[in-house]
């Protein structure tokens, strides 16, 4: 079996072998190419110490190692170089106290996570495959290397990373890899917020989105998302829903592009549901004001998972007006543009549209229509150049200061009541109508 080493990589295989080391690439890079798909980056393991390495390159960076890594660059590019190592015992169910460097391969592949990535590979051996990674593959599980409660004891990510993987190969995790996730499920709160984030974006950008369903069964989001396992047990007694909040969020991410911004609001444009439901007399639910409190608990939510500032702020919006419908009127969109902001479209009638897909078929034609019709009138707006955003009048305070108004409140109240005027009268946007509308 063959792959199609890059040629920087052969280079430095070929390097440490022409002075009696072994060397080969190592992990998910064997494993893509093994499934097809190209690489992001390539891994290389070595008998070979840090120190050693190093001595053999012209320029190295030391990214880690205490732990036995050295990044080689080549053509500006970097590429990790990893002793073979036995790890020590783990204390913070992350790093392991210490490690030792070993000669030995396939004492260095035996501490890693998945059989699908404890495959290693040169041009002259050929694959190195102690653990049944290629059967895996072809049968398309993950499956732990040993025994799962000893790999997730010693990083409890690899618990969330499992599910991750089956959602981005479209995989099964295999029955005992299961149970070590539940058995050991709580320990994930040992892991940093950050980490957990970079694996729950990998999962909902994958494929398969809705293995998120699969962490939620094995007990992880109990612990990281609690506010999903609500979610999934709130349901929806309404002729608009077919599925309770939890389901309807799942089929949701599978309707909308793979955009972490477009999948983090399907995740949690239903979020504030289970506490806003309401049953009337007739046992139909409703779910009043849940894009409102939606906003403040996806606000803490990601802020409790150290997301960024700029993708907060993208995301809240979008769970805001997911809900939002205005009527279908050139004044009433123009309105409702300004009001939402310009750049927060067409992301928008994406995220209707999932919204639409994942609801029962009561009145789906209709409901697309009206997306349709919406997304029509704001390309008017876009076509035509009209005013949506008070910083594009033809006007401004200094003009009105001009005229002989003073600075102050009523300024700023005369500004707003002609912006309101050119969202009714897009055409009167212009310097000499709006002074003399100002005049009056």
């Amino acid at each position: 079996m063959r792959i199609e080493l890059p040629e920087n990589v052969n280079k430095i295989i070929h390097q440490l072998q022409a002075n009696g080391f072994e060397a080969y690439a190592v992990g998910g890079c064997v494993r893509d190419s093994l499934l097809g798909r190209i690489p992001q980056d390539w891994d290389i393991t070595t008998s070979a110490t840090p120190e050693q390495v190093k001595s053999l390159f012209a320029r190295t960076i030391d990214t880690g190692i205490e732990h036995g890594t050295v990044t080689v660059m080549l053509d500006h590019t970097g590429y990790e170089v990893t002793t073979y190592r036995i790890d020590g015992e783990y204390e913070d169910a992350r790093h392991p106290k210490e490690v030792t460097f070993t000669g030995n391969l396939i004492e260095d592949l035996k501490r890693r996570d998945f059989t699908i990535n404890a495959m290693a590979y040169n041009d002259e051996q050929g694959l190195v495959d102690a653990f049944s990674g290629i059967e895996d593959l072809e049968d398309q599980v993950i499956r732990c290397v040993g025994n799962p409660l000893d790999r997730f004891g010693e990083d409890a990510l690899r618990m969330l990373r499992a599910v991750r993987f089956a959602a981005q190969l479209g995989f099964s995790i295999e029955e005992e890899t299961r149970a070590g996730i539940t058995a050991l499920a709580g320990t994930i709160q040992k892991v940093s917020a950050e980490r957990i984030q970079v694996e729950l974006v990998k999962l909902l950008v994958s494929a398969h989105p809705e293995e998120l369903r699969t962490a939620w069964e094995l007990g992880l989001t109990a612990v990281f998302l609690p506010e999903f396992d609500e979610m999934m047990k709130t349901p929806q007694n309404t002729k608009h829903h077919m599925y309770p909040v939890g389901e309807h969020t799942l089929k949701a991410l599978q309707e909308i592009p793979r955009d972490k911004v477009l999948r983090l609001t399907m995740l949690f444009h239903d979020v504030a549901k289970p506490i806003c439901r309401t049953t009337d007399e007739a046992g139909c639910d409703h779910f009043r004001g849940h894009p409102e409190k939606g906003v403040d608990m996806t606000k803490d939510i990601l802020r409790r998972l150290k997301f960024d500032n700029d993708t907060i702020h993208k995301v809240c919006v979008l769970v805001r007006y997911h809900d939002d419908r205005p009527p279908i009127t050139p004044v009433k969109i123009r309105q409702a543009v300004s009001r939402i902001g310009l750049e927060n479209f067409p992301q928008l009638f994406l995220v209707k549209r999932a919204d639409t897909l994942a609801q029962s078929l009561y009145e789906r034609e209709a409901k697309l229509a009206y997306i349709e019709d919406y997304r029509r009138l704001y390309e008017e707006i876009l076509e035509k150049g009209w005013c949506v955003r008070k910083q594009d009048m033809a006007i401004n305070g200094k003009d009105l200061i001009a005229l002989g108004m003073a600075p102050g409140k009523e300024l700023g109240e005369e500004l707003d009541r002609l912006f309101t005027h050119v969202l009714a009268v897009p055409e009167h946007n212009t310097k000499e109508k709006l002074l003399q509308l100002a005049h009056k």
